[in-house]
């Protein structure tokens, strides 16, 4: 038989591990939403403030195009794939670099330290005069600028944003304090871009031309002594460009060479073909296939035509008939004519083939006779000429060297004078109407989220650190213990009757019916039904810590079973704090000490109380061992002979956390109530005191005690003094 009964169970399927769900989240906003809407108001508080105090700024923005036509490639997605990625980044870099931004600086007088004009900013005003002064703005030393001007060129890079837009474009923003100081610095960076870029450019030229101008000296010089030694070679051999002779001589060798080199490839082409005839013969390969002129001759197409239609008129014959057929057979003749008729034409084209080759052979050797004739006449000035030859060579190779870097310097002198931009401003910025930051829409967002993180953030923490148990739910599954009844604090409106104050002890007899009544007739049920073979008739009440109410229900429960017709036998065994006592008579008054010291006897020290219609034995005289008193073997006596006497005897000791003497009561009852102050007292420190009690498993069952109704509702399903004092409850309680 079971020894214990759970009187009230929190639901159905209260054996498995409780998932957190939809309720249980619904429950914990429900009771800490005004916990976690007095962090979020404070947040937004401190929040506004803060986005009061913040000084608003203005973003100006104007928008630079690349031209990439100069740079196109072979490739176009390479191209753009190169420009997207590559140059535009680059491009972005200069903007940000210092020696831009110190540009912007100077011009703009945003440090006033300095005053003088580099040569950078010089060339910006007027390129001519840096190219005459020769410098270089890339020579600048960045690392020697002043304090004022690395301060300033940190500010502009601090508020200086650039992003790359759609294609080729670049956006170039800065933000400040100040609308139109946003717009004047947004648009100055835009403009000392396109400056630097223009400069670049004309620096590049400038020292190409340079590099072209002293290439030019050089070959100047080679042409000159190059056509010198043309014409001192031309007098010293007595070679005059008027010479008939000479002339002629080399006209005809120069014809004769030229005719020779035709004669030559086309013999070498023929000879190709002829060639390729007797490999296709060895091999037995199709020769009409490889050379165009069987290919190409009419006489060839004919006849493979009509051999193509008797092959499909063969065809359709032997599909209808067989092989022996007349028709058959008329095909297969013909068809024999026209191969025979197509090999004698390839043989034909193949012999012309061969005869062609004979003819451009014979014309060759016949044209290295005559230049063997015609060499042997110009062979005294062949050695001259030569040499002249290789002269006038060199002087027109010079010559023409010198006038292509004539011309590109030229060009170069005319690019550095002027240069088509590779860059322009598309958008210039505007003075901007409203401020970019702060976003008051955005903070707020964002601070309303924050308020919401960290009130329930608080709030989960508040829960965490409370200690003490709220539900029936927690109770079981920690201690392993039912729960005998829920009792909710009571107002004081509840403690009178008739116009009268009530002692919360009289309730069970005042107001049977009410609803503080039914909760202890649970808990005199739940200890009965603790173990139905063996009907408790001695039960001890404690807790862990004082003040949870202890004393109270211990009288509430011996004048709730008086009520009820059990004769009953209160005990004051707190003999260090006698509260009961208090309540019942004075706290002088002769009892449980004296008894047990043989200072009286049970007749004189048990008293009936007519205003609560039970028996008491009050805790007596003062002691300072009462540990020892109350584990004598005359306190066993005394309970076992009261036990014949009375029909429940109810024992109020001491609590279990400050000392021991309840661990001594509790191996003379037959059950222990446990009664624990409602989301008050610390878990473990219950879960440990009743360790204390449990090595005979005496426990019936826990008391919640001074629960809150208004807070506990707000636990949910697992709250039931929520349930006890819902409208489906009310109606039957009774005043």
């Amino acid at each position: 038989m079971l020894n214990r009964l759970a009187v009230i169970r929190t639901s159905d399927n209260s054996d498995g591990p409780h998932a957190l769900d939809l309720h249980d989240i619904v429950n914990f906003a429900w009771r800490e939403w005004l916990f976690i809407a007095t962090v979020l108001a404070a947040t937004l508080v401190v929040g506004i403030v803060l986005l009061m105090r913040q000084t608003p700024l203005y973003t100006a923005s104007t928008e630079v195009l690349l031209d990439s036509k100069r740079d196109r490639l072979a490739d176009p997605i390479q191209a753009e794939m190169v420009v997207n990625f590559a140059e535009v980044e680059n491009q972005m870099e200069i903007i940000r670099s210092t020696a831009l931004l110190r540009r912007v600086v100077v011009k703009q007088n945003l440090a006033p330290a300095v005053r003088q004009a580099t040569i950078a900013e010089r060339a910006d005003m007027a390129p001519q005069q840096t190219e005459a002064a020769g410098a270089d703005p890339s020579a600048i030393d960045l690392s020697q600028l002043p304090a004022a001007t690395t301060r300033a060129i940190g500010q502009l890079k601090a508020g200086l944003q650039v992003s790359r837009n759609k294609g080729h474009l670049i956006t170039i923003a800065f933000t400040s304090p100040d609308p139109q100081r946003a717009a004047d610095i947004a648009n100055a960076i835009a403009a000392a871009y396109i400056v630097d870029k223009l400069d670049t450019r004309y620096e590049g030229a400038k020292r190409a031309a340079d590099w072209l101008n002293s290439r030019l000296a050089e070959l100047r010089n080679q042409v000159r002594k190059s056509e010198a030694a043309v014409q001192a070679f031309r007098e010293a051999n007595n070679l005059r460009q008027g010479n008939t002779s000479l002339t002629l001589n080399e006209q005809q060798l120069s014809d004769l060479n030229a005719r020779l080199v035709s004669a030559r490839a086309d013999m070498a082409e023929k000879k190709a073909r002829v060639d390729l005839l007797a490999t296709v013969d060895q091999s037995g390969g199709d020769v009409q296939r490889l050379l165009p002129d069987m290919i190409n001759s009419p006489v060839v197409a004919t006849l493979r035509g009509q051999l193509a239609s008797i092959n499909q008129r063969e065809a359709d014959l032997l599909a209808r008939y067989g092989n022996g057929h007349p028709l058959v057979v008329n095909v297969r003749s013909e068809k024999r004519d026209v191969e025979r008729s197509l090999a004698n034409e390839i043989k034909k084209l193949a012999a012309n083939v061969r005869n062609e080759y004979e003819i451009s052979r014979a014309r060759a050797q016949s044209l290295e006779k005559s230049l063997r004739e015609v060499t042997g006449q110009v062979g005294d000035n062949n050695s001259a000429v030569v040499t002249l030859r290789e002269l006038e060579r060199t002087a027109e190779v010079n010559r023409a060297l010198f006038e292509d870097f004539l011309k590109k310097s030229k060009i170069t002198q005319e690019q550095s004078t002027f240069e088509l931009r590779d860059a322009r401003i598309i958008t210039p910025a505007l003075r901007p109407a409203g401020p970019s930051s702060p976003n008051k829409g955005r903070f707020l967002t964002i601070v309303t989220m924050v308020g919401l993180l960290l009130g329930i953030g608080g709030a989960v923490a508040k829960e965490m650190l409370n200690t003490g148990f709220t539900t029936p739910k927690e109770i079981e599954d920690l201690l392993e213990t039912p729960l005998l009844s829920s009792i909710a604090s009571m107002p004081a409106s509840e403690l009178k009757a008739a116009g009268k104050p009530l002692k919360i002890p009289q309730i069970p007899i005042v107001k049977p019916l009410g609803r503080y009544s039914e909760s202890i007739r649970a808990v005199r049920s739940g200890v009965q039904m603790s173990d139905v073979d063996h009907p408790p008739k001695v039960i001890q009440l404690t807790s862990t810590v004082p003040g949870e109410g202890k004393t109270t229900i211990a009288l509430s429960i011996a004048a709730s079973a008086a009520v009820s017709g059990v004769r009953v036998l209160y005990i004051d065994a707190d003999l260090r704090r006698p509260s009961g006592t208090t309540v019942l008579a004075s706290s002088s008054a002769i009892g449980l000490v004296d008894l047990l010291l043989a200072q009286t006897d049970a007749q004189t020290a048990v008293k009936f109380s007519d205003e609560f219609q039970f028996w008491y034995l009050p805790a007596g005289s003062k002691t300072q061992s009462p540990m020892d008193l109350l584990s004598s073997d005359r306190m066993r006596s005394f309970v076992e002979g009261f036990r014949k006497t009375f029909d429940l005897i109810v024992i109020d000791s001491p609590p279990v956390g400050p000392v021991v003497d309840a661990v001594a009561i509790s191996h003379l009852v037959d059950k222990v109530v446990y009664v624990v102050r409602w989301s008050s007292t610390a878990r473990e420190m219950v879960k440990h005191s009743m360790a204390r009690l449990s090595s005979d498993k005496k426990i019936a069952g826990i008391v919640f005690n001074h629960v809150d109704d208004s807070k506990a509702k707000k636990y949910g399903r697992y709250a039931y003094s929520y349930y006890y004092s819902g409208r489906y409850y009310k109606n039957y309680y009774t005043e």
